[in-house]
């Protein structure tokens, strides 16, 4: 079974044991390079280096072992737990409630008590400033093993490489906070009522109008909340009878928003878009289950960027292939949207592609923009059916208004229309950032998922007593990062996922990437076989 999930691995990262031909070009088994290049022309076209190169197989194998004797450890302690002889504060099921349905998973309310908790000091951790560059976070002690937690209010500052501040429009000064402070002395705080009846302003439209001009569509749409953006506006355009077909790896809101539309649904490899065509040809030649009629209608959901693994979807091909079996194509740009392209206009620009290839343009403001909520970009037509069948806009309140103006000012200085080049030099600033750190974490030896652009930056960390060591002595040298294990990611890929702004200076990069070696180095992070023989 481990060679097995192994191997399994290994083909989802887009590496077969033998000689793997991409984009024209043969590369060998050791990493998977994918090049976005030939036919696509344009401005922002980019050919970049996605990278996944193969896990050793001895870091698999111990990996395992170290989940097998924590499990061990996990059952002997329930068993202890059980019988009396250790407390436990663990949630349990009311014993006049055992007839209804359970609360808690069995394996995930095991792994939450007897895994994560142990190591919960490297998550949910408070912070009391800005999430800028630099932040000051609330220090927790536990005296229970991670059951609770307790602190005295002190706080420390600390080098911040886990918010998702992309263009560094978290900050507590500058032109756009003053426009978020103005907006409250003229609207207040919150519309107090949807959008539908009386909770819309002139700011929900302004920000409409922007949307559109910026991402080129003919109309757009906000929302208050990002994952409401996805989970609650999916259903309205797929239903019973219709086909959606998934990236394995998209966000949780994704995934909700297709089981709520009651839609059959398939998915496909990672970017891997030989396996989507395969999907979708196999889908269209048996029709809907049962029946075998045609699909009423059958849309494509990916991701522009994906967070936890640093790749950029293939969108060029994925555009040849929704065109050809006339699919539809839902892209979610939550993390793409300000943070590629030469104008920051995200994947599509990026490729230099054109966005009326695109159905729907979705993406959120609370990465590029520091803000909050989320939007869709589409025709005039579709974005009526929104309008007036979206619960996320029929039902929830509107958002707040000194969030949106902070929003509109953000997105004025991307584009220029405040007259200065700042934004452009914020989003250059977040590219140079993301290449430098990227290719000197490779160039030291540790083995880095994703793409060359990306300016999230995962780094395997594999083991899981290696997940909380990295976390807290990263700590020990003021600087904060995000580790993420199972279940967010595969059991035997935990990593840490560096997230690059443009706030981060060189100087500040250099001193981070010189404790991540110094870590690395102690806890024998430096996996990657490719980069130590090329160095």
């Amino acid at each position: 079974q481990l060679f097995k999930m192994v191997a399994t691995r290994r083909m989802k990262a887009g590496m077969a044991a033998t000689t793997t031909v991409t984009a024209g070009k043969t590369t060998s088994p050791a990493t998977t390079v994918r090049e976005n290049q030939a036919s696509f022309t344009g401005a922002g076209r980019q050919t970049d280096e996605e990278e996944f190169e193969e896990t050793p197989m001895w870091v698999a194998v111990i990996t395992m072992i170290g989940y097998g004797i924590l499990f061990v450890v996990g059952h002997l302690r329930d068993f202890m737990r059980n019988y009396g002889l250790t407390t436990s504060k663990t949630p349990k099921e009311h014993p006049k409630q055992k007839q209804f349905v359970p609360l808690y998973r069995d394996f995930e309310a095991f792994y939450t008590r007897n895994l994560y908790r142990r190591i919960r000091d490297c998550w949910n951790r408070p912070i009391s400033s800005t999430p800028g560059a630099y932040f000051d976070m609330v220090e927790r002690t536990t005296n229970d093993y991670g059951w609770t937690f307790q602190t005295d209010g002190k706080t420390n500052r600390y080098f911040n490489m886990g918010s998702y501040n992309y263009l560094g429009y978290a900050e507590n000064e500058g032109p756009c906070l003053e426009a978020a402070v103005d907006a409250i002395e003229k609207h207040g705080i919150s519309c107090s009522s949807r959008r539908v009846d009386i909770g819309s302003c002139p700011l929900h439209q302004e920000l409409e109008s922007l949307v559109a001009t910026y991402v080129g569509k003919e109309d757009a749409i906000t929302f208050g909340m990002g994952f409401a953006t996805n989970s609650a506006n999916i259903p309205i355009l797929v239903g019973k009878g219709c086909l959606l077909i998934s990236d394995e790896l998209n966000h949780a809101s994704i995934v909700l928003g297709a089981r709520l539309s009651g839609a059959n649904i398939k998915t496909f490899k990672h970017n891997d878009m030989a396996d989507l065509e395969h999907v979708l040809r196999s889908a269209i030649i048996n029709g809907q289950n049962r029946v075998n009629r045609p699909w009423k209608k059958i849309l494509i959901v990916v991701e522009g960027l994906y967070s936890m693994e640093g790749s950029i979807v293939n969108l060029p091909e994925l555009i040849q292939i929704k065109k050809k079996y006339k699919a539809y194509l839902w892209l979610d740009e939550a993390h793409s949207i300000g943070a590629l392209g030469p104008n920051g206009r995200g994947v599509v620009e990026h490729y230099g592609l054109d966005p009326a290839d695109v159905d729907i343009m979705m993406g959120t403001f609370t990465k590029s923009f520091g803000a909050a909520g989320g939007y869709i970009a589409s025709s005039k037509e579709v974005i009526n059916q929104f309008r007036l069948n979206s619960h996320a806009n029929t039902y929830a309140a509107s958002a707040s208004p000194p969030v949106v103006m902070q929003t509109i000012a953000a997105f004025k200085q991307i584009i220029g229309m405040d007259g200065s080049s700042l934004g452009k030099q914020r989003i250059q600033q977040l590219a140079d950032n993301a290449k430098f750190f990227r290719s000197e974490l490779k160039k030291m030896g540790f083995l880095v998922y994703g793409n060359d652009s990306s300016p999230v930056v995962p780094m395997l960390l594999f083991m899981p007593a290696k997940i909380a060591a990295f976390s807290r002595e990263m700590k020990k040298r003021g600087i904060a990062v995000v580790v993420v294990g199972f279940p967010a990611t595969p059991i035997v890929e935990s990593r840490t996922r560096f997230c690059l702004s443009a706030s981060h200076t060189r100087e500040d990069l250099v001193r981070a990437l010189e404790a991540v070696s110094e870590v690395g180095d102690l806890l024998g992070l430096k996996y990657s076989t490719q980069h130590a023989i090329q160095n």
